[in-house]
């Protein structure tokens, strides 16, 4: 077989795959959301509720959590 223009040897590089990726999940959302749009919305407000516990859980560790306070009211 003859390659005079090197077709066999050139693959697509690294950022046309991931611009592929990002298509193909681009138009996975808009699909999924197009027909399941009312189940979506209506999930809304628990995923809100389970917010609350999840940044109480996952957000402690900015103030050092609930450990032994020195220069408090009792020391």
């Amino acid at each position: 077989m003859n390659d005079e223009k090197g077709w066999l040897e050139r693959r697509p590089g690294k950022g046309t795959f991931w611009l592929m990726v990002v298509l193909a999940l681009g138009v996975m959302g808009f699909l999924l959301w197009g027909e399941h749009k009312v189940h979506l919305l209506g999930a809304l407000p628990w995923l809100i509720l389970l917010a609350c516990p999840l940044m109480h859980v996952f957000m402690h560790g900015g103030h050092g959590g609930h450990g032994d306070h020195k220069g408090g009211r009792d020391g």
